[in-house]
């Protein structure tokens, strides 16, 4: 149920967190100890540029980078793990391995470092999914989405020298992809007993206290309970109303 798929647990917000120190420790790294590392992106159609795949997104040019990748990776990841936490470590993960290859692939040269074909992933994912969900939260998501990042659509052409155009691209293709794969596992919305298919009016304990016009019945037939279970017929509750009388 909805209630259970969007049940807040600590790890909605460690995760994220784990993951954005995870890339400022990185960078720290890089900074302090070996900035050699960056040659670790993804170099296309290179065999050692495979290892780029993995290492990419924890690669920054500079702090102006670092920071710009960083609020919006924390975002969408408590997001992610917050509406899809069942699937939210499985949209990362493949999400970084399939936006690199893809990368690897379509790019035709350069280093391309930075997690923001990770965050185009989270983008697009968060976007079809909700749509595809037809639920009202995970729509309104989709919508949030769209208001904050939705500017981001640009970046998938070529418009800016330096940028990874290709890694933002896989990263939208692979987050629609994904939001096709995993489309059944979407929380339902809550559905009342009048509404679901197998509801019969007739069985309602309540709705038997009305007749067919919608007049309230204040005395209905007593229906024998006992009689019902012999029958193999279903058992019947009886609903008793107190009426206080208006002295005035």
């Amino acid at each position: 149920m909805a209630q259970t798929q969007f049940k807040f647990s600590p790890s909605v917000i460690v995760y994220p967190l784990l993951l954005v120190f995870l890339i400022w420790l990185a960078f720290w790294y890089q900074v302090r100890i070996d900035y050699g590392i960056t040659s670790f992106g993804i170099r296309p159609q290179k065999l050692e540029g495979l290892f780029g795949v993995v290492f990419s997104p924890f690669l920054h040019g500079d702090i102006e980078h670092l920071y710009n990748n960083s609020i919006p990776l924390l975002v969408l990841s408590l997001a992610l793990f917050y509406f899809y936490h069942k699937i939210a470590w499985k949209v990362i993960l493949y999400g970084v391995l399939f936006s690199g290859l893809l990368t690897w692939l379509i790019a035709d040269r350069g280093n391309h470092i930075g997690a923001s074909g990770l965050i185009y992933v989270l983008v697009s994912f968060i976007f079809f999914k909700g749509i595809f969900a037809k639920h009202y939260r995970l729509i309104a998501l989709s919508l949030i989405v769209i208001f904050l990042y939705g500017s981001m659509i640009w970046y998938v052409f070529p418009i800016r020298d330096g940028m990874s155009w290709e890694g933002h691209l896989s990263g939208l293709i692979t987050g629609f992809i994904f939001a096709l794969i995993f489309r059944r596992q979407v929380a339902k919305p809550e559905r009342y007993r009048w509404e679901t298919p197998d509801y019969n009016e007739e069985d309602d304990p309540f709705m038997r206290h009305f007749d067919e016009n919608g007049n309230f019945i204040e005395h209905i037939p007593e229906i024998d309970n006992d009689s019902n279970e012999e029958s193999g017929g279903p058992e019947k509750t009886n609903v008793n109303y107190i009426f206080k009388e208006n002295k005035d």
